[in-house]
This record gives C-alpha cells, sequence and structure tokens, in this order.
C-alpha cells in the first residue's frame, strides 16, 4: 500500500481513499487538493516520481499539467477585464492591430476565450520546435484567416488559446502572460504554479510517464469523434518526450505548459469559486469572476467532436466549471459550494484505450465530504 502524506479534514475522508485506491492501481505518483470557501480542507500526495518507483513524490513535487493550463491563462484574462484595462466585448484588434486581417476585424476579444474565434489550428508550425518562437506563431495568427465566423460556433483551440490570449496579455502589459501570472496571480497568492518552468525548480519535477505499454512517442492527437473519424489539423503532433524536454519547460506555451501541484492548481483556481478572493488575498471581484461561469457557447464543438459549453475561458459542466490536461490533470470549479478540486499526476492514462475516471473519482469523493 502506498503511503499518503498531507492532512485532510475527517469529512473528506473518502478524497484520501480514493487517491489511495488509485495509487494502488493505475496511478504512480499524484497529488490531489480540495479548497473550500478558499481555505485549503485537504492537501494529499503520494506515490512516486518516475516509472522505476524509486523516487518519492514530496511535497514540493511539480508536474506537467498540460490544458490544465489554460485555466490559468484564462484568470489571467478575467484579471485584466475586472481591472478594466481589457474588455471582453472588444475586437482583438483594438489591443492588436496586426490581428485585423484576413476576416478577423470582428473577433471579440470574449470569442478567443470561449474557443469560438474561428482559430483552432496553428496554420503554420510543423515541428514542435517552432512553438518556441512565441513572435513567429503570433505573427503567424495574426496573417490567418478564421475558420468559420467568429462566434457562430465553437472549436477547441488547443494550442492558439495560449497565444491568443497571451499576446493579448502582453500587448496590454508588456510582460508575458509566464511574467504577469507570476507577478500577479502566483506572487500575491503564494502560489507554486508556473506557466514556463524557471530553469531553479527542474530538480522537483516529475516527469510525465506515458500510458501503460506505450512509449514516450505517445503523441496528442486530434481527437476521435463519436463517429469514429478524425479531424484534420495542421499535423503538428506533440509527444510525451517533447513535454518532458528542457525546451518544453522554458517556452511560453500558454495553453499547455503549466506546470505545478493539485495544492497549486486549487488554490488559484478556488479564487473563482471563492468569487475572487483565496487565503485572505482578493484578486477579483466578485462580479469581475461571473464570466467564468457564465455561458458563452452550448452545441457540439467541430474539434472535439462532442456536446461541448464554454465559458469565458472555461468548459462548463452543469453548475461547475474547469478544464483537464492530456493524460488526465484537471481542475473543477463549484462557485454555488465555493468548492474547487484539483487534481494532478505523472501517469497518463489514453483514453481512447482505457476509461480514465481518476479525477471524476476525486471530485465525486469531495462532494461526499461537503454533504
Amino acid at each position: 500500500m502506498t503511503d499518503i502524506e498531507g492532512f485532510c479534514e475527517p469529512r473528506f475522508a473518502a478524497v484520501r481513499a480514493a487517491l489511495e485506491a488509485s495509487l494502488g492501481k493505475e496511478d504512480v505518483g499524484a497529488s490531489v487538493a480540495v479548497h473550500v470557501d478558499g481555505e485549503p480542507v485537504v492537501d494529499l500526495w503520494g506515490g512516486y516520481t518516475d516509472e522505476a518507483r524509486s523516487v518519492g513524490w514530496e511535497r514540493d513535487t511539480l508536474v506537467g499539467v498540460n490544458s490544465t493550463t489554460k485555466t490559468m491563462t484564462a484568470l489571467c484574462a478575467l484579471l485584466l477585464a475586472d481591472r478594466g484595462e481589457l474588455d471582453l466585448n472588444a475586437p482583438v484588434a483594438a489591443y492588436w492591430p496586426e490581428f485585423a486581417t484576413a476576416g478577423k476585424e470582428r473577433v471579440l476579444v470574449r470569442h478567443v476565450l470561449s474557443h469560438t474565434a474561428g482559430l483552432p489550428d496553428l496554420s503554420g508550425p510543423t515541428a514542435v520546435e517552432e512553438l518556441y518562437d512565441w513572435e513567429g506563431v503570433t505573427s503567424g495568427l495574426a496573417a490567418q484567416a478564421p475558420e468559420w465566423e467568429p462566434g457562430t460556433a465553437a472549436g477547441y483551440h488547443a494550442l492558439t488559446f495560449g497565444y491568443l490570449v497571451g499576446e493579448l496579455v502582453r500587448r496590454i502589459t508588456g510582460r508575458s502572460i509566464g511574467a504577469f501570472f507570476a507577478e500577479e496571480v502566483a506572487g500575491p497568492l503564494g502560489t507554486d504554479f508556473h506557466i514556463g518552468l524557471p530553469v531553479g525548480h527542474d530538480h522537483r519535477l516529475a516527469p510525465l510517464l506515458p500510458p501503460p505499454s506505450l512509449s514516450a512517442e505517445y503523441a496528442a492527437d486530434a481527437p476521435t469523434r463519436p463517429d469514429g473519424t478524425r479531424r484534420r489539423g495542421t499535423g503538428l503532433s506533440i509527444r510525451v518526450e517533447d513535454t518532458n524536454s528542457a525546451a518544453w519547460r522554458r517556452a511560453q506555451i500558454p495553453a499547455v505548459n503549466g506546470f505545478g501541484n493539485a495544492r497549486s492548481v486549487a488554490l488559484v483556481q478556488s479564487v473563482l469559486s471563492n468569487r475572487g478572493s483565496a487565503g485572505g488575498v482578493r484578486l477579483l471581484s466578485p462580479e469581475g469572476c461571473e464570466p467564468a461561469w457564465h455561458e458563452e457557447f452550448r452545441g457540439v464543438d467541430r474539434v472535439l467532436g462532442t456536446p461541448t459549453t464554454w465559458t469565458v475561458g472555461f468548459g462548463r459542466f452543469g453548475n461547475t466549471f474547469g478544464w483537464g490536461g492530456w493524460g488526465g490533470s484537471l481542475v473543477v470549479n463549484d462557485p454555488d459550494a465555493r468548492m474547487t478540486v484539483a487534481y494532478v499526476m505523472n501517469r497518463m492514462i489514453d483514453r481512447e484505450r482505457q476509461a480514465d475516471d481518476r479525477g471524476m473519482e476525486i471530485v465525486t469523493a469531495a462532494y461526499g465530504g461537503l454533504h
């Protein structure tokens, strides 16, 4: 039996049991956290950082959370909107003049944040290394034509979301989104989450481990639709070994290259579930949080091929909102219960080969503690 470390309020004992069960099956190492009213009620971790199970997962172990990073990038935009520096209803070109080409004059900021801008793919890069060139990627996006009339349909902007939002942040503040997040979000909260990982943290990083029976060549492909077909994307393939590289860690790819643990993810996102503050620190007004759960689009997502509800920056699921990352990490916010639940891990699961209920079992256990 794997030892679980950390603390857990007695009423949330089922969360500890769920983590213990997961570490006894699929997981190698993982952490979970639950915040209620902006305060931690669960902060647990256990397992190992390596496939050989020789190095223990520590309190300050970090791991790449892939698309769970989008929730952090979205928060940066909401913070600027709440300060009056970013108008969600304004054209993107009001902040980024070069963007007003090829039919994108009417793309609004809220379209970018709700995956309805019509720019789900990068038309230029064909190799992962090209993603590290911020100017090259954003210039390419500025020149691209949208695939549909902005605001009329949705298609998951898997990589473009981060560059689009990140460039808006850069145009307004003069800072990269990684620097803005560090100074305006992580710093005030005192939390250990990073968009792009600085050199000094490498020794704490648990590499992502490919799904069982697969190698580090395992790649993030276009999702399979319910009818078994795949949407044709740009041909850019991101492998597990790419996400574990030093170049990936140093880059700014703010849709997917965030690094943290469940404690840091839950703390940051609990700002939204707790109406703007967490741990006694207020980042947004209560009204500034509301776009995170107000519906912007409901229908079949053209990329995911499934019914999806998008808000300003998040996927909405009933009364909750949040998102997850390739391989299994996730965060769920419930503004009614003022609860945030986060789960991060190093063992990835290929959901086309195997069901992955690990994160949702943690979420279900957390709701049991509420009641």
